[in-house]
């Protein structure tokens, strides 16, 4: 009977992970909606983007006092100057310019383009040493092809429309579908695209910073209440500044209410706390693959909610993600198996060394990069012979 129990809650904390980013991305989904939502009918971005960090902060903050008060680090000054950057590249620039670019164009054009997250934040980590690409190797090879083929997927999705599939829930939608769709050709769609591209590009900033936080700051509630209230202060002051009407901050129990508080309590609270605990064990890249089922989700809930057609090329495009999607986290799977293989083994069979440090740096993930005090960067990696090899350069983002 123990047995049993022991291999159910060792089944359930090995797909644990899978199972928290894909309920984040139903909760992106919503985001997508209620904001495409609350934007159409005149809410300032701005606005928006204060009041959805600010509850996401208020939210947070009373778990983080309660549950983290006697594991809370102490804030340094660099750790200090991560959470305002933190703060400044996901609410401000990534919210900011996504908000934007979604007035422009639509919800499911959004989220679509948003899929080039992955292969940006790929790039990034591979450019910051964060993750480790062997070519010869199968899984870094389904990595790479991942990455490939998901953003591909995205490509055809947004560029690809096809004829209208349709299906049973949209066919009493499909007059005001077309009557709202005739000023598409109205939209600024390259000026849109550009917009969110450079908000995908800071989400991946993002990631990467953040993977590399919760590593010195390993307390996730404070964490992420911290970078929700440094957003809420950038975006006031900018909201001041360029919005200066008192009527843009007036809210009712409508959109305007609905948008900030869920996108403040599920997109901007939650997903940052789930994240940075997934991102301690499987790393940025894995948190980011899983970024393409928002799009599906948000086309079908896009075609049921705000009336829009799903066309051929939606369909062909998400089978293609989804491809791409379980090729990018195979890999990633056979990265941390090995790595606790790995360090399985070098944890029974190697005694500590006199003046070690501990264990902790042993176990972390060979994909990921230990950050030491000293300022020194630890990369722990096993190759063939099994070895450890350690490179004493300044970290690039430590101050």
């Amino acid at each position: 009977m123990d047995d049993h129990g022991s291999s159910s809650r060792e089944i359930f904390h090995r797909i644990k992970p899978y199972l928290l980013m894909v309920a984040l991305q139903f909760g992106a989904a919503g985001t997508y909606i209620t904001s495409m939502a609350t934007l159409s009918h005149g809410m300032n971005r701005y606005v928006l983007i204060v009041y959805r960090n600010a509850i996401a902060a208020l939210v947070l903050a009373p778990f983080a006092l309660i549950f983290e008060r006697k594991i809370r680090p102490k804030m340094t000054l660099p750790i200090f100057l991560q959470i305002i950057l933190l703060g400044f590249l996901e609410p401000i620039i990534d919210q900011g310019f996504a908000y934007l670019g979604m007035k422009y164009t639509s919800a499911s054009f959004t989220s679509a383009i948003m899929n080039a997250v992955p292969s940006v934040t790929f790039l990034i980590a591979v450019i910051f040493r964060l993750e480790r690409v062997k070519i010869k190797e199968v899984r870094s090879q389904a990595k790479v092809i991942g990455t490939v083929v998901s953003f591909s997927g995205a490509l055809l999705m947004t560029l690809y429309k096809g004829p209208v599939i349709d299906l049973f829930w949209t066919r009493n939608t499909n007059h005001q579908s077309s009557s709202s769709s005739g000023g598409d050709s109205d939209k600024h769609w390259v000026l849109g695209t550009l917009f969110i591209l450079i908000g995908c590009v800071a989400w991946s900033c993002f990631y990467v910073l953040q993977s590399i936080t919760v590593k010195k700051y390993p307390a996730e509630l404070s964490l992420s209440s911290l970078i929700c209230l440094s957003g809420a202060l950038q975006g006031t002051t900018l909201a001041l500044v360029v919005e200066r009407h008192g009527s843009a901050w007036a809210v009712g129990w409508d959109s305007r209410l609905l948008a900030p508080v869920y996108a403040g309590i599920v997109s901007s609270g939650i997903t940052y706390y789930v994240q940075g605990l997934v991102m301690k064990t499987r790393g940025p890249v894995f948190v980011t693959a899983f970024n393409p089922l928002c799009m599906v989700i948000v086309t079908i809930l896009g075609s049921i909610m705000l009336a829009e057609k799903i066309h051929l090329g939606s369909i062909v495009g998400g089978i293609i993600i989804a491809i791409g999607l379980y090729s990018v986290v195979w890999g990633k799977s056979k990265d941390y198996s090995n790595s606790q293989l790995s360090s399985s083994l070098l944890s029974s069979s190697s005694p500590p060394l006199p003046g070690a440090k501990g264990e902790a740096e042993q176990k972390l993930p060979l994909s990921n990069i230990a950050m030491s005090n000293t300022e020194s960067t630890v990369v722990i990696a096993v190759n063939n012979s099994e070895q450890l090899q350690t490179h004493g350069k300044p970290h690039m983002f430590q101050h």
